[in-house]
């Protein structure tokens, strides 16, 4: 339906009155209000002083009155343009839904949101299992065997370590509706117990390297200097342990001794998540310089070489144990701190805390493996040719049996004082064809280099790193002149 439109003249005719007529309420509107102002405001002035608190209250009143009228005066005084014609159209409403299918959107929808997973997140904490984190969660050692049960590997599951998260969506009734957590850092796992078969969904996550380099001084410890360089603990440990054939970092170290470092960080969705790898590093170690550089050979082993192309790695460790310090050395003779008399030490104490891993120095097989006499709790390795190693006093044994091949730094057992001891150490001795040799100074068997069939590969990797090894040097050297 709409209304019929005046004429062009007459209605501009209306306007014309219509804004005369408001311009004028509006000019009558301000003259009265100044009025009554200044009436007030000397009414205020000539009060007795006991008055004020009612003027004061009419002042606010005023005020308000003020802001409320003068915005709708505003607006109902506002004209809307001139002749704008004005038309009205009935338009037709949608049906409403029937009540059932209204009823199932609902359902849909509530459906929806109940199946958001309510995600409640819990870190393992050091000496915690996954049976702790599961019964923390009010959850039975069934819900923890259906999770395992799942997947072909339950790797994640079963070793689990402190700082690793697992995240759990429970429902009102306490039940398990699933199960999140990292298998490893690229694979994000989620295990579904809504169904009576529980499915396993995996997520990819990207990984990003970023490289970084570090130079550092020794003026205290290594590990101070590798904390002044930006270098976390664990990558200080990797480094020492690249060049811990040739550097004993116990007893070798001296003031002024420097290193450079490139080493890459792993990091996932822009967060650091932990230290990568040291890719090449120099040791500079009571002025000789020493060369790390990382390889993958053709065996698929990856190994640190020198510059020339020969593995740092020796057939044997130097030091079996991380140790605090050297109580006791090689010597012909000493005052046995038990027996109180004067005995050969063909060995040399490493004094460490109960319970630290002791490590196979080579390859080889467990020929003893049980105690023997002041040794306490012994283990002897038969390595290749004529060498071999022996560990005493340890706490207790790690897996294995006599007759098994053991790995190049394998735990073997773990240090203690069984036997003639004082105090918690690791006795080791170094026997070539039998005949006791110090484990401190004895020349190691040498690694052979890699053939000239890979070597020009490596030479072509590790001219760069070299190059930019020389460059950092070169930088901090300036700077400290």
């Amino acid at each position: 339906m709409s209304e019929t439109n005046p004429p062009p003249q007459h209605a501009n005719h209306i306007a014309s009155q219509e804004s005369l007529r408001r311009s004028a309420l509006t000019s009558e509107f301000k003259r009265s209000l100044r009025n009554q102002t200044w009436t007030f405001i000397r009414n205020v002035a000539a009060a007795p002083r006991r008055g004020h608190w009612i003027l004061g209250g009419s002042v606010v009143l005023l005020t308000v009155l003020v802001g409320v009228i003068m915005p709708t005066f505003a607006s109902a005084t506002r004209s809307d343009s001139a002749g704008t014609a004005l038309t009205t159209m009935q338009l037709p409403l949608p049906p409403l839904p029937a009540s059932a299918s209204a009823d199932a959107a609902i359902a849909s929808l509530a459906a929806d949101g109940s199946n958001e997973p309510d995600w409640k997140i819990a870190v393992v904490k050091a000496g915690q299992s996954l049976s702790d984190i599961f019964r923390e969660q009010g959850l039975g050692p069934g819900d923890l065997q259906r999770a395992v049960d799942a997947q072909a590997d339950a790797t994640a599951l079963r070793r689990i370590r402190p700082g690793d998260e697992f995240a759990f969506d429970i429902d009102a009734s306490g039940s398990l509706r699933a199960l999140r957590f990292d298998r490893s850092d690229a694979a994000r796992v989620t295990l579904n117990f809504a169904t009576g078969t529980v499915t396993e969904s995996v997520q990819d996550r990207a990984l990003e390297r970023r490289v970084e380099v570090a130079h550092g001084v020794i003026n205290s410890s290594l590990f101070d200097a590798g904390d002044q360089a930006g270098m976390s603990d664990l990558m200080t440990l990797r480094l020492a342990n690249a060049f811990g054939y040739d550097i004993d970092f116990a007893q070798d170290l001296r003031q002024g001794d420097s290193f450079s470092v490139i080493y890459d960080q792993v990091y996932r969705d822009g967060e650091r998540l932990h230290g990568g790898d040291i890719i090449a590093a120099t040791f500079t170690n009571q002025g000789k310089r020493y060369t790390a550089i990382r390889f993958t050979n053709a065996k698929g082993e990856t190994l640190y070489y020198t510059e020339d192309g020969r593995p740092l790695r020796k057939a044997f460790l130097r030091t079996p144990v991380e140790f605090t310090r050297i109580s006791s050395r090689f010597s012909a003779g000493r005052m046995h701190p038990v027996l109180g008399k004067m005995r050969a030490h063909r060995g040399v104490d490493y004094a460490a805390p109960s319970g630290t891993p002791i490590r196979a120095a080579g390859a080889g097989k467990i020929v003893y493996r049980g105690k023997q006499g002041g040794y306490g709790n012994v283990v002897i390795l038969q390595h290749q040719g004529k060498f071999t190693t022996l560990y005493g006093h340890m706490s207790r044994f790690a897996a294995g049996k006599v007759g098994q091949h053991v790995s190049q730094g394998q735990v073997i057992g773990y240090v203690g004082m069984t036997g003639l001891a004082t105090g918690p150490h690791l006795h080791y001795e170094f026997r070539l064809a039998g005949k006791h040799r110090d484990p401190l100074t004895v020349t190691l068997p040498k690694e052979e280099p890699l053939p000239a069939s890979e070597l020009a590969r490596f030479n072509k990797g590790s001219g760069v790193l070299l190059a930019r090894l020389k460059m950092v040097d070169a930088v901090h050297l300036a700077r400290r002149d």
